[in-house]
């Protein structure tokens, strides 16, 4: 009996052994040109082949989301020189570019616009949206949700922004008593969830008056897991992942964003047909965590007003291609501008001279009485905003709110003197690409000045800065649908700060702990004090 196992399990191995053999052989030669391509181009050699280079992002002691940028930074300086390198996910060959000339070919193509693999963790959350789509899916949706960001449906939306702003301005008031540092990363993140629901979406959820912090925390939660998945070839199948802890937290979180967007997108299109904005609340729903703006001022057709006329009178769109498009947006129009306000406010604490700047910008535009100061920022206010603006820049340069950008490439991309063959998925280091000295001189100081056109010109840079090396919103045919939304909310935002507060912050730079996850988040505080101003 004993010796008839011995020779099943024997002959059971030289199957096994004998298909891996085989299988290996036949994927060695099917990419024999993939790899003859990337053998030109530096980076570590795996250690093991289904794993890869994964044990390089793993630091005992250190987390994970944490490893991941501190090993991609190392990375990039290691090959500095070349401005290019690759490493393996587990058994796939990933090509990291962050020198701006080798990324213009990708960011410039109407070919490459395929999201890289890893984004298709994503799509149990995001579905086949406008961040997930290509081709002539992705095109069609795009041309759809072009109108809803024409400048004059955004200028209908800065009387909002200032309402929303005014309330967080009455927030950290009451939290900075006897002039108290405050976290600023959750006061931030409700403010920016209020604003893009009370806009794109028509309703108001109250985030900074408490309600809805689980969609704020389980959009916090999906970033996380999405980084630890990507990184972790174990848990790539659905099966594995489904089975463990985190993938039990991300089905958790998951049904909270979409039970959200799902009511959200249910009570507005009940508004849609009635097509009465004066409604009570107890007439449209009995979920007083959202309810409807009363202002009897017609409005523009915003972002999921269009959705909805798509789906009731042109049937174009399913109630769940509404909800993937919803969910997009709420992620982009909320998280990434959350974190990109957040770090703003940091670096401004960090430098007074710069907000005497801002000071001297909005008293010019205001006058210097309480009056002015306390009226609403109108859209002439804001296109006179100029150092402002060079301060977001100059923010969003140190602290891209999406670090890393990825492509899945359908044809093969020449990229300087290497070819990166068709197939292979490409992650351009956004972070790094920014602190290019070639074209950011003394890049590790904030320094607004070098966003002014008259100084730009007469830097010492050999490089004009450009919508291929400075990409806070990506670029090219797929650059943010959404940047011009963005850049009014948070200069509404910063300038109503600046208006009514100076910034202190007390950590230093390199004490604050970075994440990189979907977007670039500070893991540790952004504690800043607000002083209030007087008159």
């Amino acid at each position: 009996m004993f010796s008839s196992i011995v020779v099943f399990l024997t002959y059971l191995s030289t199957i096994s052994l004998t298909i891996f053999l085989v299988l290996y052989v036949y994927f060695k030669y099917k990419n024999r040109y993939r790899d003859k391509c990337l053998a030109s181009i530096p980076g570590p050699e795996p250690r093991y082949p289904l794993i890869g280079n994964i044990d390089l992002f793993r630091i005992p002691g250190v987390p994970l989301n944490e490893c991941v940028y501190k090993t991609l930074v190392s990375l990039c300086r290691l090959y500095k020189n070349y401005g290019i390198y690759k490493i393996s996910l587990g058994p796939q060959p990933v090509v990291v570019v962050f020198k701006h000339n080798l990324m213009d070919a990708i960011f410039s193509s109407n070919v490459h616009i395929e999201k890289s693999e890893q984004y298709k963790f994503l799509s149990d959350w995001l579905g086949d949206g406008l961040l997930l789509s290509t081709g002539a899916k992705w095109k069609g949706r795009r041309k759809l949700l072009t109108p809803a960001f024409h400048f004059k449906i955004l200028d209908d939306f800065i009387p909002l922004m200032n309402a929303q702003t005014n309330i967080f301005l009455d927030k950290i008031k009451d939290m900075s008593t006897d002039r108290q540092y405050i976290d600023i990363r959750e006061p931030i993140a409700q403010l920016t969830l209020d604003i893009i629901c009370e806009t794109a979406m028509g309703v108001q959820v109250g985030a900074q008056v408490g309600k809805n912090k689980p969609y704020v925390a389980a959009i916090h939660d999906l970033g996380e897991i999405l980084m630890k998945r990507v990184f972790s070839p174990w848990i790539w199948p659905d099966v594995v992942f489904n089975r463990t802890p985190i993938g039990r937290t991300f089905c958790r979180s998951l049904n909270t964003l979409h039970s959200f967007t799902r009511n959200v997108i249910n009570q507005k299109k009940q508004q849609f047909i009635s097509n009465n904005d004066t409604k009570t609340t107890d007439q449209l729903t009995s979920d007083d965590n959202i309810y409807y703006s009363t202002n009897k001022k017609k409005k523009s057709m915003a972002f999921l007003d269009l959705l909805l006329e798509y789906h009731i009178k042109d049937n174009k769109l399913s109630l769940e291609d509404i909800r993937e498009e919803v969910d997009t947006f709420m992620f982009e129009g909320h998280d990434t501008t959350s974190v990109s306000l957040g770090w703003s406010l940091y670096l401004l604490g960090l430098h007074r001279e710069v907000q005497d700047k801002i000071h001297d910008e909005l008293t010019a535009i205001f006058g210097d009485d309480i009056d002015n100061n306390q009226r609403d920022i109108t859209a002439e206010d804001i296109q006179r905003m100029t150092y402002l603006e060079c301060v977001l820049k100059e923010s969003l340069r140190m602290y891209p709110s999406v670090p890393f950008i990825g492509r899945h490439l359908a044809e093969d991309c020449p990229v300087g003197d290497y070819v990166i063959p068709a197939g292979v998925d490409v992650f351009m280091i956004v972070e790094q690409m920014h602190y290019d000295s070639d074209v950011f001189p003394d890049p590790n100081h904030f320094r607004p000045e070098r966003f002014q056109s008259d100084t730009t010109s007469s830097s010492s840079s050999s490089t004009t800065i450009n919508a291929y090396n400075y990409v806070p919103f990506s670029a090219g045919p797929r650059g943010c649908i959404g940047k011009r939304f963005a850049v009014t909310e948070e200069k509404i935002i910063l300038a109503k700060v600046c208006q009514n507060f100076y910034i202190e912050s007390i950590e230093p730079l390199d004490s604050i702990q970075i994440s990189a996850e979907m977007v670039f988040r500070a893991k540790s505080p952004l504690n800043v004090r607000f002083i209030p101003k007087t008159y």
